[in-house]
């Protein structure tokens, strides 16, 4: 007997989906113009994220489920919150806020299977996404260059959604391994 979940998805239009298009809060007008693409891109990665992790328990949004990683859902949760933190200090010239977590890897080490570090992880990743939009806010102008290394707009925007992209991957595999549901 298999420990290993069947796949499955919730999909019924698109079997390679997550979720059907009339239920895809991802899913709304087309943007105009780079800036409102760019937040739109990111905007809908930060929900792919969010549906990854949708309707599982503490246990297993912790459980590492693609060894040897040490990736969790819960610790790439932990892991946004705490570069979303990092960036606002790419584009200030003072000192970096500390760490969220503490030591290195300390985002993904420290994700365990309780509901109150569960309910943590998503008030820091609300809260430093919400600090980081409000700093760029700030700035529309996509060619500025800010901080002490002039970073654009653009990069950092660019380099938010390659982020966030490339975990939302993760998340897939993790998933995945964790209940069997797969799709987009």
């Amino acid at each position: 007997m298999s420990e290993e979940p069947a796949r499955w998805t919730q999909a019924t239009v698109y079997p390679d989906m997550w979720t059907d298009p009339d239920d895809d809060p991802r899913e709304g007008p087309v943007p105009e113009g780079e800036l409102a693409t760019l937040e739109d891109y990111l905007t809908s990665y930060r929900l792919t994220l969010r549906m990854k992790c949708e309707g599982l328990d503490a246990e297993q949004l912790a459980r590492r489920s693609v060894p040897p990683s040490t990736m969790s859902l819960l610790g790439l949760v932990r892991h946004l919150a705490e570069v979303e933190r990092d960036w606002r200090g790419w584009i200030t010239d003072g000192d970096p806020q500390p760490k969220l977590y503490g030591v290195r890897d300390g985002d993904f080490d420290g994700a365990v299977a309780e509901q109150a570090v569960v309910d943590a992880a998503y008030a820091d990743l609300e809260r430093e996404q919400a600090a980081t939009d409000a700093a760029l806010a700030e700035h529309r102008d996509l060619g500025e260059r800010l901080g002490k290394d002039a970073i654009s707009v653009r990069e950092l925007l660019v380099h938010r959604i390659e982020e966030y992209a490339r975990h939302c991957g993760h998340a897939d595999l993790l998933r995945e391994c964790v209940d069997g549901r797969v799709g987009q």
